[in-house]
């Protein structure tokens, strides 16, 4: 989802020599393809979007996965990218690096102050290796590597399978399907109580080709130099609550939704702090509610 956006984000500002594969045809958890393609393909500047990601499910039930899966694409790709001299990476983790219980809005000098939300710290630590690891190698080998943390996506090219997906699209796809089913109600796992901020896959885009087009970053000396993770969000957020009942309205799904209290709610809250980015001059453009009506109308109509 995030790899296509920045492609259709990059060829919309008139780039052309875009190279990348999908993961059927790379697999960077494999270590000498990954070296092979580097040498081969000899890229200048590095998106890094691959990762094994999912809902709250998934990654509590894949934990081993998770965290396999995503040092091994993080190494290979970061390490390559020294190796070659890439001038720029940009590394995409998660807002879920923060602590369970972190003040909000969350601030990127937060990180590692507090527990990890459980049912996701495989992933978590993952993407926090990977935050360290690009640090590491700015601070040893003078590379130009930056980090962003994103908040929770959604939009084209999404994962709508209600065992492995994120909430938005999972209520997406069981509203829709219950309205054809003319069902008299849908479960929504948890207490509906937890607060989420949501960006829509192309305003993600667009800030990730803004900060691989900028060269400085506005922070301090000893920062710049490290080139520290910024998060990037929307600045918005709601109940889970209340974006069911959204999505109710949406899909126009006329029975009951029950949320149930017996299944694990996740972190309580996770709102990012975006003053960073929105200092360096970008802001996200599309709205929650119409953005959910253009995925609902091209993927579900």
């Amino acid at each position: 989802m995030v790899g296509s956006a920045i492609r259709r984000n990059l060829e919309s500002k008139g780039y052309t020599n875009i190279i990348g594969k999908s993961s059927k045809e790379l697999d960077l958890r494999n270590q000498k393809s990954v070296i092979d393609y580097f040498e081969e393909e000899k890229p200048e500047y590095v998106f890094l979007a691959a990762a094994k990601v999912g809902g709250i499910l998934a990654n509590d039930t894949y934990r081993a996965e998770f965290i396999y899966d995503n040092l091994q694409i993080q190494n290979n790709v970061i390490h390559q990218s020294y190796v070659n001299g890439v001038k720029k990476l940009l590394f995409l983790g998660s807002s879920c690096i923060y602590p369970r219980d972190c003040p909000q809005p969350m601030k990127e000098e937060y990180l590692l102050t507090g527990e990890l939300e459980q049912t996701n710290e495989p992933y978590a630590i993952a993407k926090i290796a990977g935050i360290k690891m690009c640090e590491s190698y700015n601070r040893q080998y003078g590379t130009n590597f930056i980090s962003v943390m994103p908040t929770n996506l959604y939009g084209p090219g999404d994962n709508y399978d209600l065992k492995t997906s994120h909430v938005l699209p999972a209520l997406l796809r069981k509203m829709h399907e219950a309205k054809k089913s003319n069902l008299p109600n849908i479960d929504v796992w948890g207490s509906g109580k937890p607060l989420r901020e949501f960006i829509h896959v192309n305003d993600l885009a667009d800030a990730c080709t803004f900060l691989m087009e900028s060269d400085d970053l506005n922070l301090s000396p000893i920062s710049c130099l490290l080139h520290p993770f910024i998060n990037i969000g929307s600045g918005e957020e709601l109940s889970i609550k209340d974006l069911a009942f959204l999505i109710k309205d949406i899909v126009e799904f006329k029975g009951d939704i029950t949320f149930d209290t017996s299944k694990p709610d996740g972190a309580p809250r996770k709102f990012l702090d975006t003053s960073k980015l929105k200092t360096m001059g970008w802001v996200h453009n599309i709205d929650l509610e119409d953005g959910i009506r253009k995925i609902l109308k091209s993927e579900f109509c």
